[in-house]
This record gives structure tokens, sequence and C-alpha cells, in this order.
């Protein structure tokens, strides 16, 4: 049974957060973690299969987190300061943009159902369906593109 603190998504803004709270809004589906491509003409995000090459494509989860920005420059760090610049960057399905924008979590978030599988489990993870950056050039990323980011 979920207690009132688990809710905390619904009751705090963002920047109200502690870090924990925070933090285990990351549903680890991982989808931050592939590589986009912006298209400059439409302004569209394209996402790709391929993950950054500290992504464990079987926890879905950062092998460095903690030194991810000293280690991948161009890692996509959220803070509830850049947020909303970084909000079009992130799926749909995002934890962070959902309460961003005033909605709930899903079925599947694992502080919803309990489950920190469920994310795996309800196929809303990128576990077992990416390549590591380190096997694609750039401009190979084109080919790579996906239409499975938003279910």
């Amino acid at each position: 049974m979920l207690t009132e603190d688990m809710s905390f998504w619904k009751r705090l803004a963002l920047d109200e957060m502690r870090q924990d709270q925070w933090e285990s809004l990351c549903d680890g589906c991982g989808r931050c973690c592939l590589r986009k491509l912006e298209f400059e003409d439409t302004c569209e995000i394209a996402y790709t299969n391929v993950a950054c090459q500290f992504l464990d494509s079987t926890t879905c989860r950062c092998i460095s987190y903690e030194n991810r920005g000293k280690v991948n420059p161009g890692c996509l760090i959220l803070t509830p300061q850049n947020l909303s610049k970084t909000l079009h960057l992130l799926p749909d399905t995002c934890t962070y943009r959902l309460v961003a924008q005033a909605q709930d979590l899903p079925w599947w978030h694992h502080l919803v159902c309990g489950d920190p599988e469920m994310v795996h489990t309800a196929g809303m993870s990128v576990r077992g369906r990416v390549v590591s950056e380190d096997h694609v050039h750039e401009e190979e990323l084109e080919e790579h593109i996906i239409d499975w980011v938003v279910p």
C-alpha cells in the first residue's frame, strides 16, 4: 500500500522536492540516454536506438552516474533549474516531463505500482533495444531513427 509520502509528486513542485524525491522520479527507462537528432528546419526531435556509451543496456542506468557530466560533456543532466530548457528533449513518457506538465505518473512507474522492473515488463524501457554509440559513426545516426519512443 502506498503511503501519502509516496505521492509527493502530486503535492510538491519539482523545485520543492528533496534530492531523493527528485531522483526517485526517474523510472529507469533509459530513453533520455538515447542519441537524438534535432532537425533545424522543423525543430523536430528524432530519437535513435543509439545509446550513450555509459548506459548499461540491461539495467537502463548510467554506469558513471555520479560523474556523468565529466565523462560525457553532452550528457543531459536534469535539474529543477534547467528542466524548462530541456523538456523538449525528453520523451513524452518521461516522469519529469509529465510532472512538469501537471500530469500523473503512468501505471507502470515504480512509484505507482511498487515494482521497479515494471518499466521493463511494460516495454517502456530501452532494455534489449539499443546499440552503444561506440558502434555507430555520427554520420550513420539517421539510419538509426526509431519510432518506438512513444508507445
